[in-house]
């Protein structure tokens, strides 16, 4: 069955992707509940020596390529004292780490399965954090709600960029930040991306291609991450996410080595 869910998800069309992708993360919350998983994302590293200066607690440094990720997106930019909602939250891994390190006022992560929802209030029991059930095109949300929005990994889930880039304006505040990473394959659809963020209202701040740091992400914790699966997972899942490890020989990590899959990051502002 999670080879079928996950042949519909590459090939269906973006209304049924979309369903497809919340059965396979509905499935996943519910019977995954190992606490120690709590992000899924490809990870960041650095490409020059001297390490990323990011000091981390002891019981996060099973995860820093994937915190990597979030600090390198978030790096610089004060959300001390600010309300702040990451959309596609996952298994709350992100939020955390920003509502413990980053100061904000309150933290909302934001997901479209509800198993992955019940998971995170359960595993993130943090007094400013909290999370919600939303779908990325209709937010739960009153217009003006949030000082920064973040998305990490998660748009080309999405059935329509435009529309999640209008629900992202609405919610923000005059001057809020909108904090973006995600990949795409192939040229097309690198510029479906860049044409919709061009045209979302949004002014762009900052932009770059960070697609080696993703691959050297891979190659330093591909290992790592393959036997965490193999433990974790039951077998047919674990053989699907071997992929998303980024081992010699994987699909994603041949990709990256060709040059047809590309990673970027953003900072828009809403002025």
């Amino acid at each position: 069955m999670i080879v079928q869910v996950h042949s519909s998800i590459v090939h269906g069309s973006p209304r049924m992707r979309k369903l497809l992708w919340k059965r396979l993360y509905q499935l996943l919350a519910r019977v995954y509940r190992n606490p120690a998983w709590t992000f899924m994302n490809y990870g960041y590293a650095p490409l020059k020596p001297g390490g990323d200066g990011l000091e981390l607690e002891p019981r996060d440094e099973p995860d820093r390529t994937f915190i990597r990720l979030y600090h390198h997106v978030l790096y610089g930019r004060n959300l001390s004292g600010r309300d702040v909602v990451e959309i596609g939250c996952g298994r709350g891994g992100g939020s955390s780490y920003i509502a413990r390190y980053l100061h904000p006022r309150s933290v909302c992560g934001v997901d479209l399965s509800r198993n992955a929802v019940e998971f995170c209030r359960e595993r993130h029991p943090i007094p400013n954090l909290s999370f919600e059930v939303g779908d990325c095109e209709n937010l739960p949300f009153p217009d003006g709600s949030f000082d920064a929005v973040v998305n990490v990994e998660s748009s080309h889930c999405y059935p329509s960029m435009p529309r999640f880039l209008a629900e992202v304006r609405r919610i923000l505040r005059p001057g809020g930040t909108f904090h973006f990473t995600d990949l795409r394959d192939g040229d097309p659809a690198v510029a479906v991306l860049r044409e919709s963020i061009q045209g979302c209202g949004l002014a762009i701040v900052e932009s770059e291609d960070i697609s080696k740091n993703v691959l050297a992400a891979l190659l330093e914790d591909g290992e790592r991450r393959q036997e965490q699966f193999r433990k974790t997972l039951w077998r047919p899942v674990a053989k699907l996410f071997q992929e998303f490890s980024g081992n010699e020989g994987s699909e994603v990590r041949g990709k990256f080595e060709r040059g047809s899959r590309h990673y970027f990051g953003y900072l828009l502002q809403k002025v």
